[in-house]
């Protein structure tokens, strides 16, 4: 999976959600049965890209999967680095390790992430 694509991707729904509005409804996932209309397609692609870069409850980032010591290490721990492109099932990193331009756009869906986390309940919003 390639980050930049996928950016412009998440732009172009947020686009065409402005011209269309709410009545466009797409099934997203596909086969979920659950209807959306396109800016919630793109948050939710943003927060799927944004979970890339997320620690899980174990300390483990999917793109640095098979990293140990990126996961647990108290150096390495909070060690992100922004992959060239990601592998699209599992999430890990792959490619150049230092592709702080196009890839630093995870930033946006990152503090997207933050910000719907603030708004719910602290029962709802799980651990953090």
């Amino acid at each position: 999976m390639w980050f930049p694509l996928n950016y412009l991707l998440v732009e172009a729904l947020e686009r065409y959600h402005h011209f269309y509005g709410e009545e466009l409804r797409v099934e997203c996932p596909t086969g979920s049965g659950t209807m959306m209309n396109l800016r919630e397609v793109a948050g939710e692609i943003g927060k799927r890209l944004a979970r890339l870069f997320l620690p899980d409850v174990e300390g483990a980032r999917p793109c640095q999967e098979g990293s140990a010591t990126c996961a647990h290490d108290p150096h390495w721990k909070d060690l992100v680095l922004f992959h060239e492109y990601f592998h699209g099932d599992t999430g890990k990193g792959l490619g150049a390790s230092h592709q702080t331009g196009w890839t630093a756009l995870a930033a946006r869906f990152i503090q997207e992430w933050a910000r719907s986390r603030e708004r719910l309940p602290e029962s709802a919003a799980g651990p953090r």
